[in-house]
Formats: C-alpha cells, structure tokens, sequence
C-alpha cells in the first residue's frame, strides 16, 4: 500500500478511536441533560443538517482547494471545538445526576445551559464533518492504484469500525466511570494527533483542474456535479436509494439511548458492549465485504444489504434482550460495510477526478441528508405517540415503521441494482 497510505490508515485508526470513546460520552451526557425524546432528536438533527445544508457547498470547495489543507484546518477545528465541550462540562460535573441511574431517577429538569452547549455543538461538528470527510473520500485515489482501491476501503472500514465501537466504546464506558468530562479531552487530543499525521503526507491533494481553464461560480460547479450525477443512470437511483435506507436509519436510531436505558435496561459500561457490535460487524465486513462480493457479485450483495433491514427492525421492535440487539446490529453493520465496498469503490472509479469531489458531495446530499429528516420524525413519532400508548411501546414505535418502510426500499431497489449493470458502469463508465 505504500507509506503515505499508512499514515493516513494511523490517523483514520486515531481519529475513530477517539470518535469511539465520545460515542459513549454524548449519547449518556445528553440523556443526563434532557429526558425529552424530542429534545435528544434534536440533537441527532443538528449533528446531520449540515448534510442536508452544506454538503453541495462543501463538494465545491473540495474541487478548489488543497484536500489536505481541509482536513488538517477541520481536525484542528473540531479538536478546539471538543476542547471547549470538555471545559463546559468539567464546570456543570457537580449538578449532573449519576449516569447509571438517569433512567430510574425520575423527572429530570432539562439542564437549558449544557443543553444548548451540546446541540450548538453537534451543529458546528456537522458543518466541520461534512467538509473533512468529503474531503477525506478523495484522498485515496491519490495514495493506491485504482487495482487496490477495495482493498485499501475494506482496510480503512475495518479499522473505522474497530476503533469507533470495538475498543473505543468500553475505554469510553471506563473513562466516563472515572470523571464525565474526561472523554471529551481524549477526543480532544485525538483530532489534535489526526491532523499531524495528515498534514505529513508527501502526496499531492490539489485539486485536478477540468479541461476549460475559464474561471468558474459555485453555484456554476455545484450544477456541474449535481447534473453529472443525476443524469447517470445507476449513480441516481443509488443515492436516492442511500438516501431512504438513511432516512429509516434515522427513524431507527435518533431516540436509542432512551430505548437502551429504558427498555434494554442498560448499563453505561452494557451500552459500551452493546457499541461492540457495530465494530465486530464492520471488521468483518471489511476484511471480508471484497470476498462476498467477488463470489456472489455485486447485485447479490446490494440485495442481502436490503434484506436485512426489514427483519432487523422488525425484531429489535419486539425484543427487551440487549443481546439480540447486539448480535441484529452486527449483521446490520456487516452488509452497510458491504454496500460501501460496492458503492464507494464504484464512484471513486467512475467519477472523473475534478469531479469526484462535487459528485461525492451531491450524492452525499441525496445520501445523508435524510437523516436529521428521519431523526426528527423519530422524535415526534416518541413524543405524541406516549399520548395514546406506553412509553415503552412509543420507544418501541420507531422500530416496526422503520421495518416497514424497509420492505419498500427492497421492493424498489432490488431489479435496478444487478451485478451486470454494476460491472458494465465499472467498466464503461456510463
């Protein structure tokens, strides 16, 4: 794979184990702060608006300026932004509840200050994140040859998944038991560590300048991306496709820290277990997602990747046992590494590289911005439902409409995503 490769692995591996370690210290810090399930969807809304916002503006920039420059600028940014969270938080440790114990203390008032410190928060990591890492995803055509480009996916998934819920979640589940605010500073230090490593790479990440030399608008390069993505015939239905198996995703997950404490009883140390599974789905998914795909072809993987979202919900709707939720999230986890392995490997080919950057960020728009649109829902879905039903079935509710809409997205994607025409885009671009 070559030097440069390698440190971008290290500071990929760095980067998600400090992102594993806050998985653990948001979601708890959040449902310590508020009991509101539309409050604690709020938040997941802010995390993601930016890609429904900004991602288009954010491809633009990705073809103008140097990609290195970007991502080194936005680690050192959300390090500084994590330094400050820590900081707030360290002040506010002293009228915070025990965390073990948020969801049988009853009635918690909503901390307004910490609140709004977090939600404030979430919204400037998602602007910083959807410039980094549609930054980042153009990276690697410069560091491999387009021969290992699966391969070197496969290995950065694999390692993005082991840090970021394998090992990052149970030393954040041990750092938090120590002191609140500790997370935070780890995080912290590990954006700080990311941005050395990236900013010594040796290769060139200017952008490729296209054939017409003449200068150009944003908006006039946005529509340059937009319009070469959505008149590709199978690049179209495949964001749009990402997009609704999001938007479910958001359904799904915005209210699941009151779900885990609530109805799978957890612990913060079992929750950090139960953040495992996404990490033993995604190792595996990466090492072998490329093999699946070799033996059964692209279309049957994309296919088993639909499949399993109906069932999974459907099953985590009805269960109170955190073990069948681990081991439902660890298939889920599996075949989203599977989809990326096609997917991203296929436009990384495809794309032309002064474009990659824009298409990147018009399929991302499509594909990610869905998300705070399912989470909100989510949230009101929760709120009104405990009106006419439980609090335990509202929590449950999301669950069994995400399996639902699931079944549709199967019934639509399965005939247009075959192996045939994957492999003929792959190999004629068109």
């Amino acid at each position: 794979m070559g030097r440069p490769y390698w440190r971008l692995w290290s500071a990929h591996t760095i980067s998600n184990l400090g992102d594993g370690i806050s998985s653990i210290a948001y979601p708890w810090l959040a449902s310590a702060v508020t009991r509101s399930p539309i409050l604690i969807a709020l938040i997941a809304v802010l995390s993601r608006l930016p890609w429904l916002i900004f991602t288009l503006v954010a491809g633009a920039l990705t073809d103008r300026f140097d990609r290195k420059k970007i991502i080194v600028t936005m680690d050192i940014f959300r390090g500084l932004l994590t330094l400050f969270i820590a900081f707030a938080v360290w002040s506010q440790r002293q009228t915070l509840p025990n965390l073990n114990q948020v969801a049988s203390s009853g009635k918690i008032e909503t901390n307004l200050a910490l609140y709004s410190v977090i939600a404030i928060s979430a919204l400037l990591f998602g602007f910083a994140e959807v410039l980094r890492d549609n930054s980042a995803q153009t990276l690697l055509p410069n560091v491999v040859t387009e021969g290992n480009l699966q391969k070197a996916n496969g290995r950065l998934w694999s390692t993005e998944y082991a840090m970021n819920s394998l090992i990052g979640p149970p030393l954040g589940s041990f750092i938090i038991g120590i002191a609140i605010f500790l997370p935070f500073f780890f995080d912290a230090a590990s954006f700080f560590f990311s941005a050395a490593l990236i900013s010594t790479l040796a290769v060139s990440f200017r952008p490729v300048e296209s054939e017409s030399k003449e200068p150009t608008s944003i908006r006039t390069e946005i529509a340059e991306g937009f319009n070469w993505l959505w008149s590709h015939t199978l690049f179209r239905p495949m964001a749009i496709t990402l997009g609704a198996l999001n938007f479910v995703n958001g359904i799904s997950t915005a209210t699941f820290i009151l779900f885990a404490q609530e109805v799978l009883k957890t612990s913060v140390f079992v929750f950090a277990i139960l953040g495992t599974a996404g990490a033993i789905g995604g190792t595996i998914g990466g090492i072998l997602g490329p093999k699946l795909v070799q033996k059964v072809g692209s279309g049957r993987a994309l296919l088993m990747t639909f499949a399993i979202g109906p069932i999974a919900n459907a099953i985590i709707g009805l269960t109170s046992t955190w073990q069948v939720v681990w081991f439902l999230t660890a298939i889920w986890i599996f075949f989203s590494v599977v989809w990326n392995v096609v997917t991203v490997s296929l436009r990384q080919t495809v794309v032309p590289a002064h474009l990659l950057g824009r298409v990147n960020s018009v399929y991302r728009f499509f594909g990610w911005g869905s998300i705070p649109i399912g989470s909100f829902i989510a949230g009101l879905i929760v709120t009104f439902s405990t009106h006419y039903m439980s609090r335990e079935n509202s929590l449950r509710l999301p669950y069994f409409i995400a399996s639902f809409l699931s079944i549709l997205i199967l019934i639509f994607a399965a005939p247009i995503f075959t192996t045939a025409r994957i492999e003929q885009v792959r190999s004629q671009g068109t």
